[in-house]
């Protein structure tokens, strides 16, 4: 089965070709058009200049996923087997760019689409390499700059929400720091980079930060407090230019174990038999090793998947394997079901 997905929830414009068989599954194409050098200068990404973007990008985007797999457009109704597009939570102007194109390509091929939530994208990004290791029930932490969720997966499409931030995502929370301290956009790979500078010098930081909930009993989230946490620190001291990479790095350290904690007593309590990581901030090497370690050494009997660099954020790859298995239990639609949805929900 050859499924063809399409993922414009955010500011990148994404297309992928994937061929599933059982849990194996292939990626036979995935070109990602970025616009991180168009939204920098403005310190976050615009939403009407994310949806010119993708009006300008999509059809290109395609032609180079069709081509790189030698699927012809005038043959694709019989190369292809369905079309999965993310359809929300993101941007409503940016995903309509991708669900519209979704919509008017399965008309023109008569194929079955399929709407695929974006969170679920993440969720699934694991089993784009894991698929056939991946043993339920499964705990998912999955986080990015516009969410931070622990789900429970009892099985393909059946989730319990466990957990989520009550105000700013992890992935949120590191651009703020990141302005605050001027370093750069984005902001979770260039604090994660002076966090690990700092870290090598291997001395102690006397720069504390709290650990926001991590002692209560639920398995929500919440980081605005961290951030301002992080601007007193530097209003009171006067050298804090000159110990940016401390500062990054107990910020980092702040978020990374409230995020492990949690993982770790929602996956014991939920008797998970596997820990999935995913989202953009599954790129941070430190929330990595801190959680797979914690797995291995906590939960013994479990195991620990989190996926490639070039999946952990917004790829159209891992929407055509959410699609993948949602073809494969009949869950498809035909092209008018299907819509565009900002707020919709992990369902």
């Amino acid at each position: 089965m050859k499924i063809l997905g399409i993922e414009t929830s955010c500011d990148e414009t994404a297309a992928s070709v994937i061929r599933g068989k059982g849990d194996k599954l292939q990626v036979l194409s995935s070109v990602i058009s970025s616009q991180i050098e168009v939204h920098r200068k403005y310190g976050g990404v615009v939403p009407e200049v994310a949806a010119r973007q993708h009006v300008l990008n999509i059809l290109p985007v395609l032609n180079e996923s069709l081509e790189k797999t030698g699927i012809k457009k005038d043959k694709a109704s019989k190369d292809l087997d369905a079309i999965a597009v993310a359809n929300g939570p993101g941007l409503i102007t940016s995903l309509i760019v991708g669900v519209e194109t979704a919509k008017s390509l399965a008309l023109a091929w008569d194929l079955p689409l399929v709407g695929i939530n974006h969170i679920e994208g993440h969720i699934y990004s694991n089993f784009l390499e894991h698929a056939a290791e991946i043993e339920f029930p499964a705990v998912v932490l999955t986080v990015s700059g516009g969410h931070t969720m622990l789900v429970l997966m009892k099985d393909h499409f059946s989730y319990e929400i466990l957990g989520e931030t009550r105000d700013d995502a992890a992935g949120e929370a590191f651009d703020k720091a990141a302005q605050l301290l001027d370093i750069g956009y984005p902001g979770g790979p260039v604090v994660a980079l002076k966090a690990a500078e700092f870290k090598k010098k291997g001395r102690a930081s006397d720069i504390e930060f709290p650990r926001p909930m991590l002692r209560n009993r639920d398995f929500d989230f919440s980081f605005s407090g961290l951030k301002t946490s992080l601007l007193y620190k530097i209003q009171k001291d006067p050298d804090w230019q000159k110990r940016i990479s401390e500062y990054c790095y107990g910020f980092q350290e702040a978020i990374v174990e409230v995020l492990s904690q949690k993982t770790i007593r929602a996956a014991r309590e939920k008797g998970a038999k596997t820990v999935l990581l995913s989202g953009g901030v599954s790129a941070n090497t430190e929330l990595k090793g801190q959680l797979q370690k914690s797995v291995s050494e906590k939960l013994p009997r479990a195991k620990f998947f989190s996926p490639s660099p070039e999946y952990t954020t917004d790829n159209a790859a891992m929407v055509a394997a959410a699609g993948y298995y949602r073809a494969l239990h009949q869950k498809t639609s035909s092209w008018p079901e299907v819509k565009a949805n900002c707020n919709s929900e992990l369902e």
